[in-house]
């Protein structure tokens, strides 16, 4: 996948990431492409560990589940971490 491709598949995959996962989220689209991004990038490395395979293609569902249980993850983690700063202010 080209560098366009993993922008918007971690755009969307982040903007899922962030309705499946309850909560306010206060970092608006730009956290949510952050998010999925990375998100993306772990669903891929978990993929390759299960051994699903190589996540280089944009339709393949794969991708896409990985991704999104990638964003969740590091939304969870995101959360977990601005919440523990905002209780020590």
């Amino acid at each position: 996948m080209g560098f366009i491709s993993w922008i918007i598949l971690g755009l969307i995959a982040g903007a899922i990431a962030r309705l499946i996962l309850p909560g306010k989220q206060g970092s608006g689209w730009l956290g949510a492409l952050i998010t999925g991004l990375l998100g993306a990038v772990l669903g891929g490395w978990i993929a390759s560990l299960v051994g699903v395979g190589a996540m280089d293609e944009f339709w393949s569902f794969g991708t896409w589940i990985f991704a999104i249980i990638g964003g969740v993850i590091v939304a969870f983690i995101w959360q977990a971490i601005a919440g523990r700063m905002a209780r020590k202010d």
